[in-house]
Parts: C-alpha cells; sequence; structure tokens
C-alpha cells in the first residue's frame, strides 16, 4: 500500500506503523512475521574521464509484530524489525574507492509497546525502541599509496555489538466509521560505535601499519508521520501518510581514531543532509472472503544537497511502486505477498569534499526490486 500505515488497523504490523492503532485490532492475539529480498543495483560513470562502476547488492529485511489484548482498552505489543540498513559494494579500487570501496551496514530495532483506548474514538500509543546494529566500511587511504606490487593501501573499520536506545510514540483518531486519522513520531537515535577495529591492508613495505581502535558515530532520523485513511465502501479503502525523515542531524561522518599517527589522522567527512519528506498513497479491495488485493506509490525526496553526494549512499529523489495481496486461508491464518519497485531518478553530482581538495563527480543510476512474503495469524 505505498508503504501506507500511520491510519490503518489491518493486523499486528501496525505495531510498526503506530502503536496506538494496536488498540483497534479486532481479535485477542494477533502475529505476523515477513521477510523481502532486497534487489539494489546502482551504475556509476564519468564520460569525461571514461570512468564505469557498477554495484549489485542483496539484502534481506525483516519484521515480526505480535499485540495481544489485555481489555477492552488496554493492548500490548512487540516489534522487532529492520529500518535502516545498507549494503554497497563498488569494485575493489574502483576510481572512488578513496570515498568507499564497500560499506555494510545494519540496525535492528526491538521495540515493546502499549496502545491505550480512550473511549470509542481515539487512542494513544508507543513504547521505547532498543537499536543494534554493527557497520563494516573499506576504503582506500587516498588516491595514490601503495605497496611495492602496485596494490593501493586500504583501511577497513568494523564494529559490532552497537546500542541504543528510543522511543515511539503516536495516536489514532477515528471521527467516524469510515475515517481514521493517525499521527506516529520516532525519536532519533545515535549509534555509537566505540573502540572499533582499524585494519590496513596492502600497508607499504618501507612502513608499520598503524594498531589502533576508532570511535565513531552514525545518527539515525528522528521521524514523524501523519495520515488519513478513508472507507468508501466495505471493500475498497484508500490511504494517504506524509512522513517528514530529519536527516539534518547528519553533519558528518567522523571517525576518529584512538592512536593518530603522521600517516593516521581522524577522519572528517561532511555530509550535510537536509530534512526530506515522503508522500504515499495505498489503496486496498477486498475482493471476497479469501482475497484482498493492495496497491501503492509513493515519492521520496532524498536528503543529499548538491556537491554532498557520496558514492557509500548512492540515492536521489524516487518514486516506489508497490503492490500485493492476502490469501486468507482460514478465520485465522493469512498468506500475504508484495512487491516493490523503486526507481531513483538519475543525478548527475559530485562530492566536493575530499580532504586533499578534490572532487569526485559523476552519473548514478539505481533501480531496486523487493519482493516480499509474510503470514499473519490470529485468534
Amino acid at each position: 500500500m505505498g508503504h501506507t500505515g500511520v491510519a490503518v488497523v489491518n493486523s499486528a504490523e501496525v505495531a510498526f506503523f503506530n502503536p496506538a492503532g494496536m488498540a483497534y485490532l479486532d481479535k485477542k492475539f494477533n502475529l505476523s512475521v515477513g521477510a523481502n529480498g532486497l534487489f539494489a543495483n546502482t551504475k556509476f560513470q564519468n564520460s569525461q574521464y571514461g570512468w564505469e562502476a557498477d554495484t549489485k547488492n542483496f539484502g534481506t529485511p525483516f519484521s515480526v509484530y505480535a499485540t495481544y489484548k489485555l481489555n477492552d482498552w488496554f493492548t500490548a505489543g512487540l516489534a522487532v524489525y529492520t529500518p535502516y540498513g545498507s549494503a554497497v559494494e563498488w569494485d575493489q579500487d574502483w576510481e572512488g574507492s578513496h570515498l568507499v570501496n564497500n560499506i555494510d551496514l545494519q540496525a535492528i530495532f526491538v521495540q515493546p509497546s502499549l496502545s491505550i483506548r480512550v473511549g470509542e474514538h481515539f487512542s494513544v500509543g508507543g513504547g521505547p525502541i532498543f537499536a543494534t546494529g554493527s557497520v563494516n566500511f573499506n576504503r582506500n587511504v587516498d588516491r595514490s599509496t601503495t605497496n611495492l606490487a602496485g596494490e593501493r593501501t586500504d583501511l577497513t573499520i568494523e564494529s559490532k555489538g552497537i546500542t541504543a536506545w528510543g522511543y515511539t510514540a503516536g495516536f489514532m483518531f477515528n471521527p467516524t466509521d469510515k475515517l481514521r486519522i493517525g499521527m506516529n513520531y520516532r525519536s532519533e537515535i545515535i549509534m555509537e560505535a566505540r573502540d572499533g577495529d582499524a585494519t590496513f591492508n596492502d600497508y607499504p613495505e618501507f612502513g608499520t601499519a598503524p594498531t589502533t581502535k576508532f570511535n565513531a558515530d552514525l545518527p539515525l532520523p528522528a521521524e514523524l508521520t501523519v495520515g488519513l485513511s478513508y472507507k468508501f465502501t466495505d471493500k475498497f479503502l484508500m490511504a494517504f501518510d506524509y512522513n517528514r525523515a530529519m536527516w539534518s542531524v547528519y553533519k558528518n561522518l567522523d571517525v576518529d581514531f584512538t592512536n593518530n599517527t603522521p600517516t593516521l589522522q581522524d577522519s572528517h567527512n561532511p555530509r550535510n543532509y537536509k530534512n526530506s519528506s515522503t508522500y504515499r498513497v495505498g489503496m486496498q479491495y477486498a475482493a471476497n472472503d479469501k482475497f484482498t488485493f493492495r496497491a501503492g506509490w509513493y515519492f521520496d525526496e532524498s536528503p543529499v544537497q548538491d556537491g554532498y553526494f557520496a558514492p557509500e549512499t548512492p540515492r536521489n529523489d524516487s518514486m516506489g511502486y508497490t503492490g500485493g495481496l492476502t490469501y486468507q486461508v482460514n478465520s485465522k491464518l493469512g498468506i500475504d505477498v508484495s512487491f516493490l519497485y523503486l526507481h531513483f531518478d538519475e543525478v548527475d553530482n559530485s562530492y566536493d569534499q575530499v580532504s586533499d581538495g578534490s572532487s569526485f563527480k559523476g552519473t548514478y543510476k539505481s533501480v531496486v526490486f523487493s519482493p516480499g512474503i509474510g503470514i499473519t495469524y490470529g485468534f
């Protein structure tokens, strides 16, 4: 449904979109489990110098949601999901290797929530978020340093078991039987990597590779989502969401080494992201007792500003096209299938903040395709 959901109550997935909606689920116990295959492809080209490169990556985002109605006004829930993550793997020693060769960011959120129904038409909900994650990042130290075999010197930084806390809160208002209005806020979370491992590869034979640890902070932005859904008939529903992501918190990608040397200095990389908006539209049609069909579309603004377009996050404005269906096996069990096609606008942009004063620029083309499957269960 175009990733709408802040004002939609279908299943336990409402624990992610807006925990306040858990109070309106009909069944006492609800469970939703799902996973996607995420296929991403990005191509880079600089026609001036004849540079070409691409990265093809595969990811498996997943989710588990469960809710339990303790009484008519009080519902508890648990959500485990992967809202952030990125994997990019360019060819080793490609033209942009002084910025990135490969990066793998992972984050899992565990969110217990409560939903309280205040009368017939209004509810509130929320809870804490425990985030755990890891980072693995590799880039060449510069454009020219090599060993005697001509292999360029690169640096890998890795940190596992990173943890942090945040929270989510929202409300849902149902002024009529047909109209729902919702709002949800998910707080900023700062993932703090401490005492991570820093390892040099292909270091020049005339020197000794520094031994050091590193510290770095990666902010995951706060998000505010508001929206509504309207049930035109007993079978047909439409939803609209507006999302604002507070990406301006991401000012720099700084890596601070605990043991600086003349050949190894702290790395300060400006990012200067801006806040961005996403506009989402979805629809749902319950054809009969067995089949419910869904479709949607969204437009996602890029937070990356001109001159800060770094190839570890090669994204521009994008449009997402979604669809799927539920097959209701019986009154308790349903099977969901879905797909997402995400097309990024072609962008010709540059990263002008390279430490040696140079600029890295080119044209990027990106697409993502993601099929998914899930089950819902309730009684």
